[in-house]
């Protein structure tokens, strides 16, 4: 028997991810109704990944009329192109290249369907239904294993000529430093996952060689264990060299956040991922970084929040791409 809900119109949300996948099924309201998470093992090719993706996608068909599904969304890390809907060799997708994702889900299902890189989808969920919701221009930065941005203008979502707006973590924002997007002293370097556990590395293993000790890390061998999040769980406890590690990361977001309230003037930028999860160690730094770097009028008018969705967002980021 097929469900029915009030609307009787549903939207697919697709989130292709390095590691895991998910289909989210859902209504205008963003009420998910279901959820389909698997494993990506990217060794096996996309075609398979995809043939997954199919194979889900008809489970749900068999209780649910496929003509209520109104469109498909979906998330995917780029480089890609949102107008043809092609996938081109994602770092974290090897061998999806020029995959024409879009083309074959809509011959295999004869829905309408789209596809925005993550932060872009990212962006359009949490100024939809998150931390944005009411604004009319936002600036949201994925703060994770990367540093990227997704981009809300004029009240519309805005990708650049060729969907490379919004690639922040690529601004030089010191002439030496930890390396992210491929370039040394770059936001991404100071601001995402791997570019602190570089900086803690460096600072740490400078500390050790002069004779001194260091809480989180007491010994060279211990050094290929320092993460991002292990330098977060000492500071949080007061570990002082945890904390000029989260200082110095804060000081370079703060410097990047203050570039793109100058340049955007944005109402409202949400951050995802690790300041998310530890607003209160960066917060009163940056403050006082914008308060230095950026136009005061415009810094005026623009919140900087935590990303609401939490650990959801790629869920809702899919389906949002589809309501978009």
């Amino acid at each position: 028997m097929k469900i029915k809900t009030q609307t009787g119109k549903y939207y697919l949300g697709y989130d292709i991810g390095g590691t895991k996948c998910s289909i989210v099924l859902g209504d205008k309201d963003f009420n998910i109704h279901e959820k389909i998470v698997f494993e990506t093992r990217t060794e096996r090719g996309y075609l398979e990944i995809i043939d997954d993706f199919k194979k889900h996608t008809y489970t749900l068909l068999g209780k649910y009329e496929k003509s209520n599904i109104v469109k498909i969304g979906i998330s995917c890390g780029g480089p890609l192109d949102s107008e043809k809907g092609i996938i081109y060799s994602p770092p974290n997708l090897p061998g999806w290249d020029s995959v024409p994702i879009v083309e074959i889900f809509e011959k295999e299902f004869n829905v309408n369907t789209v596809v925005q890189n993550d932060a872009n989808a990212c962006a359009l969920a949490e100024w939809m239904m998150g931390a944005g919701v009411g604004t009319k221009n936002l600036v949201f930065l994925t703060f994770g294993t990367g540093m990227g941005a997704g981009l809300i203008i004029n009240g519309q979502l805005y990708t650049g000529t060729n969907d490379l707006a919004g690639e922040v973590g690529h601004i030089r924002l010191a002439e030496d430093g930890p390396v992210g997007f491929g370039k040394a002293g770059s936001f991404e370097g100071f601001c995402s996952g791997g570019g602190i556990a570089q900086l803690a590395v460096g600072i740490v293993s400078e500390k050790l060689l002069e004779g001194k000790m260091v809480g989180f890390c007491s010994s060279k061998d211990m050094l290929k264990d320092i993460t991002a999040k292990s330098v977060f769980e000492a500071a949080i406890t007061g570990d002082p060299d945890a904390t000029e590690i989260v200082n110095i990361s804060a000081t370079y977001l703060g410097k990047g956040l203050a570039v793109l309230i100058d340049i955007l003037n944005p109402e409202c930028i949400v951050i995802g991922s690790i300041y998310a999860r530890n607003e209160e160690l960066f917060k009163s730094h940056i403050e006082k970084v914008l308060e230095q770097e950026a136009i005061p009028a415009a810094r005026k008018v623009c919140q900087i929040v935590p990303a609401a969705l939490g650990d959801n967002i790629g869920d809702y980021a899919a389906l949002c791409v589809a309501l978009n």
